[in-house]
This record gives C-alpha cells, structure tokens and sequence, in this order.
C-alpha cells in the first residue's frame, strides 16, 4: 500500500475541449493579473473623455470668438457705412453755423424793472456764470452724468439703455446725450426715425470738437423747451416761478430740470403733482451725482409744492403787447435781442391793475359789469400806466387801446371848448329847455329843465339841452376840428348827437384830448416807448422830445379847466376830489348804462377809467360819477403821493353883471349877480371856426331850429339886455 502513487487530482468534465496541461493556472494566473490592467482602462477613458470636453469648450469658444469678431467687423462696417450714408445727405460740415436764438425782447419800466419778456423764447439769454449753479447740477444729473467726459455721443449710456429697454420690453430710457439733444434742437427736423439718430450723433460729435463743455450745457439751457410755452431756462423760471434764472434754489432748479423728459406733460401749469414727484427725482439724483448733500436735499423736498401762476398774468402784459405792437415800425423787424426802456411807472400800473381787478371782483355782480380799463400819462403823452382789462390770462383783448365805444357826456368838452374859441365863456348864459335838433330830441339825465345856467353850470351839471344848443352854435364841422386837434383819430360822425358823445372813440385817445387843459393847450401824443437798444448798448431808436405844437390858446385852457374843475367840485364828478390838488374831469355815461367814464386831470396826470361789458349789455345804472371817479380818485391819491402840489394851468378871471331875477322852475329865483361874457365875437359871426353848410341843421341859429329866442346873442349885454355894469378891474384899465 505504501508503494501505491498518491491520488491525482480529478478533472471535471467539460463541453469544451481541455485545455492542454499546464495551461490552466497560467490562464487563470492570466486572468487574476488582468484587474490592475482594466482599471487603468477606466481612468484612461475618462481622462480621454475629459480631454474631449476640454477641446470642445475651448473649441466652442475659440468658435464663438470668431464669430463675434466677425459679426462685430461686419456689424462695425454696417455701422460705419449707415453713417456714411446718413451723413452724405447732411451739408458739409463747414457750412454749419449754430443758429441764431429767437430773438428776446425786455420790456422795462422807466426804472428799468422788468414789465415782461417777448419773443418766442419768453426770457433772456443767460450765461452759464450769471445762472444760478444749481439749473446745470440738476440737468447734467439727470440726463447726462459723463457729459463731461464723453466726445457728444456716450457708447456706455446707449448700451445701457438698449439693456433697460430690452428687459423691460418697452422704452424706459433714452441714450441721447445733452450735446445729442441740443444739436437734434438746432439742426434737425422733429422726427423719430433711424436716419435722424444717425444725424444727431454726426453733429454731436462735431458740436463736441468745436465748442468747449461749458459753451455747449449754455447753448443747451438757454435753448431747450421747458413747457407751457417757455424755451430757455430764464423763460421757464419766469414762467413758473416769476424770478430769473438767476436767482433759482435747488428745489426749483431740480423742479426745471425735471420738466426735460416730457415738458409738457409735466408741466406745473398743468401737472403740478407730477412735476413735484419728477423733481424729487432729480433730487436724489443730484446727490448721487455729489453734486449735493443729504441735509440740502431734505431741505428742498421739505418746501411746499410749486403752484404755476396764470400764464402770464397781470396788467403789465397789455402794456407789453402795445410795445410789441409799436416796436416794428420803430426800428423794423426785430433780428436780435433787444431792451424796451418805456415811459411805465410799474408801480402805478400794478396799482392800476388791483383796482379795476378788485373794483370787478367786489362790485361787477352786483353792478353788472365784467370788464374795466384805465389809461393815465403824464402832459407830455407818456403813459404811465394802461390797463386793458380785469385780468390778462382771462382775456388779452385791450380795451383801453383797441375797444371803441361812445365816450358820452366825457365826450363833452371838446364842444365847450369850440363854443369859447367861437365867443363865448364859462359865464355865459343860455337856456335849460326842450331842444329839437330835426328829429332829434336831447334830454337831461334827470329829465328836468333849470331855465338859465351859465356854460360853466350847465357843464358841471352835464346838462345835455346846453351841449346841443352849443353844437348848434358851433356847428358840427367845427366841433370835430376841435376834437381832431387835440388828437382824436377815429373817425366823428357828422351830426349833432356827436355832442352827447355818440361817436366811438378808445380810451386812450380821449384821455389824450384832455392832456392840453392839463399842460397848457400843447398836443400831447400818447406814446409808450422812450428808447431801444442791442444787448450790447447800441441805441436802435430814441424817441426825439421835439417841442409840442400848441393847440389851445391858454386863456382857453384857463377856461376850460374853471369849467372842468368846478364838475369835480360840486357837479356830477364829486367822488373824482382830492384833497389838496386841483381836480378837473368830466364825466361820461351812455345810453341804458352801457358805458360808464370818468377822464380826469391835475397838473400832474391825466387819467381815464371805463367801465362796462364786452357784448355791451346794460350794466346795473353805473355812471360815470360813481365807480369810475371813485377809482380814479383813488388812482391819483397813490399818484401824487409825496408829488409837491401844482396848480392847473391857464387863467380866467369872471367878471360880474348885474341881472333882472329869472324865474326858475319850480317857482325859484336866479341870483341878481350872475357872471356875464368877457368880450369876444359872439357864436352867431362863427369867428375863427367852421359853420355847417345851409343845409346842415346844426350850423344854424338855435333860434331858427325851435322857433325860441336865443338868449344872450349881444355881445357885452346880460342875458335880458341890459348893460353890464363895469367892475373894479376894468375900471382901472379903462375897460
């Protein structure tokens, strides 16, 4: 047993063939040793798959740079040949020239404050250093903070905008520069399109090269629209704020600044609370800027919020159109700013203005009037104050220049003053009865008749029977050169009735025609503007004081001003007395108490006032002697404030008749001293003036029109034919 072999280990059957000896622990020796190897093909593969990754990365990078380079070469070139295109079509660069600003007209009063600006900018030029610093802070902040460093266009703000834009899906913000906004204002058409984009950055860029940052943001400021009808930063701080842009704090600056992204819609005249939100905008962008600090922008938002005043409001504005209205035909048409030195007192003519304004605002309903107007000047024809209307912004129609209504008995004087220069005197008498002149038949206001009055009684009392007795014995034609002479242009109608004042005549033409019972008998043209010059000195036009042609002889004017005195004194314009001052005047109410006047004079000022309604209803029985001589008596106390007193020119000196008592109506009895004529020609010879043809009925005798005597015909008689008695003085001078 002990030689037997040990046991052989045993082999299983297979389905395959054996494989042969000895090579089944090799194989498996094989197979064994073959894990270390297949991790090391796993790490491989992904080190090959990383690498793949690596290469297609940088791949689609190096993909993408390409194209962007290329899109950006071609885009550059579109871009460039779109400005070659659009820029072909703009005229050569060497023929721009920035266009002159519209001109500006300062119209000043005879202290040289400012009445209003005119022109189509509505202010002045302002330069940067005389504005005040806070207008460029506030709008280079909001609408343009690289303004300083860029060359007219900003890439960086474009691109920003495009992003803003495109994330919000609609236009939000805007990538135009200020010098992009100014050259679209000066050269370019108003339109929205790609081509006029393409032109804007053209001429900002050239704006950029040829004018220095600060000559640009004036350019811009005093050109740029600001709403309501304000082009120009001075325009628009008068407009809202009523003060140049000089003198503007940061909350209005900030507030003007604001305006710039939609002027008229945000508006303060229109939009106040909109306005307000828009500056405080501005605001906070100024102190992200640095331009201010926190405690400044507290203080601003903390004032209350602006209030845009009525365009153009005051009484200072009808003055100001007149100027507008006259400028041309004193220096042509107006090319460049200009200063309008004018005869106003502003003063005078605010106060002028709160009168007729508050007289409408107490008393127009109750009264029944709507409107009201008032001239004065000085004896010279210097206007000092003219006011065409209750209120401006209301209604900018004159009504003391342009308005012609009847005058009515104001109308009066020029018909007193052809009967004296015919003969008679105020101390002549005449009858206080019926008169028919043809079909028409004058009566008193009161419809009352006094028998005899002198003229001066009969004017005081306004008496109409004696105006046209008087227009009777003057006749028409005279009466009307009369009037023309001491300066009324509108045209008279040629009939008796124009002695009631029937005839149309403005305002300040009538106030006119009392100047020379106020300087003497001179002519006294009404004029406005004393002198215009450049805004660098030069004088355009200077109006030459030439010496005044005499009209009236003095002993007429001492006349007339006893007569017109005497209507303020105890006559129908009381309310007009001051005290202290010599007042003449005459009032003047028309038929169903359309119009209501009352013109008046010192030795200082000849003032007019009207009042009524524009469609010419009745007011509420206004005459001429209640509001119009109240606000004239209250006119002239502010005029002559402190104005040493003068006396009215021109002298009369009435002599005294004896004469049989005249009974008066109602039983009473005239005075046995009554005033007689001073010696002259009587009315009948018509010396010195026109007559009316034969056919004219107002050129005839009173007595061959009513079948009644006319008093007083002799010269040198009393009204009942008896021989005067001589007085001291004539006496003495063998009189």
């Amino acid at each position: 047993m002990a030689g037997r072999n040990p046991p052989r280990a045993r082999i299983e059957p297979g389905f395959e063939d054996a494989p042969p000896s000895g090579r089944a622990n090799i194989a498996a020796q094989r197979t064994v040793a073959s894990a270390p190897s297949s991790r090391r093909g796993k790490e491989g593969k992904q080190a090959k798959r990383k690498a793949t990754r690596r290469s297609g990365f940088s791949g689609l990078l190096r993909f993408a740079s390409y194209w962007t380079l290329v899109l950006g070469i071609w885009g550059f070139i579109a871009v460039a040949g779109m400005f070659v295109w659009y820029g072909a079509k703009l005229p050569q660069s060497s023929s721009w020239q920035i266009p002159d600003r519209p001109p500006n007209v300062r119209i000043v009063s005879v202290d040289g404050e400012l009445i209003a600006n005119r022109g189509l900018t509505g202010g002045e030029t302002v330069s940067l250093e005389e504005m005040s610093p806070y207008i460029p802070m506030a709008v280079i902040a909001i609408e343009d903070r690289r303004f300083h460093s860029h060359f007219g266009i900003d890439p960086f703000g474009i691109a920003r905008a495009m992003i803003s834009n495109l994330m919000a899906g609609h236009l939000v913000q805007g990538g135009s520069t200020l010098t992009q906004q100014l050259a679209k204002n000066l050269f370019l058409e108003p339109r929205r399109d790609l081509e006029r984009k393409v032109q804007e950055a053209i001429i900002a860029v050239w704006l950029d090269q040829k004018f220095t940052k600060d000559e640009i943001l004036e350019l811009y400021l005093n050109r740029v629209y600001f709403g309501s009808g304000a082009y120009g930063v001075d325009a628009a701080s008068r407009r809202y704020f009523n003060k140049s842009a000089r003198d503007v704090n940061l909350a209005e600056a900030a507030l003007l600044a604001g305006l710039l992204k939609a002027p008229s819609a945000l508006s303060p005249a229109r939009n106040p609370k909109g306005a307000e939100e828009r500056a405080q905008v501005v605001l906070h962008a100024m102190r992200r800027a640095g331009f201010v600090n926190d405690r400044e922008v507290a203080t601003a938002l903390s004032m209350e919020a602006r209030k845009a005043k009525h365009y153009w409001s005051g009484s200072q504005h009808y003055v100001a159109d007149l100027v507008m209205k006259q400028l041309p035909e004193l220096i042509g048409e107006v090319r460049h700013d200009v200063i309008v030195d004018t005869t106003i007192d502003l003063d005078l003519q605010k106060k002028a203005g709160t009168l007729i304004r508050s007289s409408i605002d107490d008393q127009g309903e109750k009264l029944k009037i709507s409107q009201g107007a008032l001239v004065s000047m000085d004896g010279t024809g210097a206007i000092r104050a003219l006011v065409g209307g209750a209120e401006y912004a209301d209604s900018q129609f004159n009504r003391a220049v342009d308005a012609k209504r009847q005058p009515g008995s104001a109308f009066k004087p020029m018909v007193y003053l052809a009967a004296i220069e015919s003969g008679l005197n105020p101390d002549s008498v005449r009858v206080d009865r019926p008169v028919a002149i043809g079909a028409w038949k004058p009566e008193n206001y009161d419809r009352k008749y006094r028998g005899p009055v002198t003229l001066s009684e009969a004017l005081s009392l306004s008496l109409n029977t004696i105006a046209a007795q008087m227009i009777g014995e003057a006749g028409t034609n005279k009466v009307i050169q009369t009037a023309e002479r001491l300066g009324i242009r509108s045209k008279l109608a040629r009939n008796a009735s124009i002695a009631l004042g029937t005839s149309e005549v403005s305002l300040l033409e009538l106030t006119a025609a009392y100047a020379p019972f106020a300087n003497g008998g001179y002519l006294a043209a009404p004029f406005v503007i004393k002198r215009v010059t450049s805004q660098d000195g030069k004088v355009l036009y200077e109006r030459n004081p030439a010496a005044a042609a005499q009209v009236v002889d003095p002993v007429a004017v001492g006349m007339m001003n006893q007569m017109l005195e005497r209507v303020v004194e105890e006559g129908t314009g009381k309310a007009a007395h001051m005290d202290g001052w010599q007042v003449a005047g005459k009032t003047g109410t028309t038929q169903n108490f359309r119009d209501a006047l009352f013109v008046g004079y010192t030795a200082n000022l000849i003032t007019g006032v009207w009042y009524g309604n524009d469609d010419g209803e009745p007011s509420r029985k206004v005459t001429g002697g209640g509001l119009p001589a109240n606000t004239f008596a209250e006119f002239m106390k502010d005029a002559h404030e402190g104005v040493p007193l003068a006396e009215l020119p021109g002298f009369y000196l009435p002599k005294t008749v004896a004469v049989i008592p005249t009974p008066r109506p109602g039983g009473g009895i005239g005075s046995l001293l009554r005033p007689g004529p001073q010696p002259g020609t009587p009315v009948a010879a018509n010396q010195g003036g026109a007559r009316s043809s034969a056919n004219d009925p107002v050129g005839k005798p009173l007595s061959s029109m009513d079948g009644a005597p006319r008093p007083g015909a002799g010269l040198g008689d009393s009204p009942n034919g008896q021989k005067k008695r001589k007085n001291l003085i004539e006496l003495l001078l063998g009189g």
